[in-house]
């Protein structure tokens, strides 16, 4: 199977990149740090001049009407340039959560879709099973589970609580609502369906961000160890750093193949998605935790302090390391995919 990319996604995806390189700098994510919001509307709107908002919104709504495999390279990059703006969220998770909602819902769809795409709106989403929803403070819907059914809630009908967060880029909220029969979306096994395939590719979103924020820490740990000196030479040039780096490079490198399988399967609707996904998921969990701790060691004491820049992606690693699933539940999906392809085949063999 060839999961190599087209030259239009490559193209796309250098040219989020450039645009991060200028826009999302540390020095802008530090000055939003300071803000009450955390957001800023200015980069919101360079985003949706971009169309990054629209890309999974389907044509008919105004959108580039993109899938899942368009949308990873994107999510790398995200989390590369440790954007604060809830754009994975928004293209992976939420736009596509309410564009499967039933025909009943069509006039909610045509409403919220077309003002996501313009820039109008921005959509929660809440992951299943946390009861912390990101964003809800800039969201004018938010996408809410309740006892087995999906509700669709305006931000005016819902209270808000802040939680603090490891990562000082991600607001995390308490989110207070009174769920009624105007907001319910979807119900039984349509809203189980529903949450279960936004769960995929929420944790393929994470798993993506990942595997970039691996590869910027690697980059601020090489730069770092060729700036600093000891014994007259840079730091870099010491067996020992190299080895370092190398180990996050192998890592990082084996992780590229089950993030791409998982994009692929989530984009296709594979039966065997959740397999690829939590593949996915611990394949990069373990490159960005590798990477954190490496290069915490290439930079030495200067690494735990607040000034140096590796302190924003390695924080922002070891919070996405438990969102949509922590390790623990990624292997025991995988654990019990294995076990029940085991027992299929064992059942057909024939002797």
């Amino acid at each position: 199977m060839d999961f190599s990319f087209n030259s239009d996604q490559l193209l796309f995806q250098d040219s989020v990149r450039s645009f991060f390189i200028n826009e999302v700098t540390p020095e802008r994510i530090r000055e939003l740090w300071q803000t009450d919001s955390g957001r800023c509307d200015r980069l919101w709107g360079q985003l949706v001049e971009l169309g990054l908002t629209a890309l999974t919104v389907p044509e008919p709504y105004g959108g580039l009407g993109l899938g899942a495999l368009d949308c990873v390279l994107l999510a790398q990059e995200c989390g590369y340039a440790g954007l604060p703006e809830p754009l994975v969220e928004t293209m992976l998770v939420a736009v596509p959560l309410l564009v499967e909602l039933g025909p009943a819902h069509e006039a909610l769809k045509q409403d919220w879709l077309a003002r996501v795409a313009a820039g109008q709106a921005r959509l929660a989403v809440c992951e299943p099973g946390n009861p912390l929803v990101s964003d809800a403070h800039v969201a004018d819907l938010l996408l809410l589970s309740h006892a087995g059914e999906l509700h669709a809630v305006p931000r005016a009908a819902v209270e808000l609580v802040r939680n603090a967060s490891l990562d000082p880029s991600r607001h995390l909220y308490q989110v207070s609502w009174t769920p009624t029969a105007a907001t319910c979306v979807a119900r039984g096994d349509e809203a189980a369906q529903l949450l279960a395939r936004a769960f995929e590719r929420g944790a393929l979103g994470c798993a993506a961000q990942r595997l970039g924020l691996a590869k910027r820490m690697v980059d601020l740990a090489v730069d770092y160890s060729f700036e600093r000196k000891q014994f007259g030479k840079p730091i870099g040039s010491f067996q020992a750093v190299k080895h370092l780096m190398a180990n996050v490079a192998v890592r990082i490198e084996f992780a590229k193949g089950p993030l791409y399988r998982a994009a692929h399967a989530v984009a296709h609707g594979e039966a065997a998605q959740a397999l690829a996904v939590s593949h996915a998921c611990l394949a990069t969990s373990e490159a960005a935790l590798l990477a954190a701790r490496n290069a915490i060691q290439a930079h030495g004491a200067m690494g735990y302090t607040w000034e140096v820049d590796l302190q924003i992606f390695m924080k922002r690693a070891w919070a996405l390391d438990k969102a949509w699933g922590d390790p623990a539940l990624h292997k025991a999906r995988v654990r019990t995919a294995l076990f029940e392809q085991g027992l299929a085949i064992g059942a057909g063999a024939t002797f």
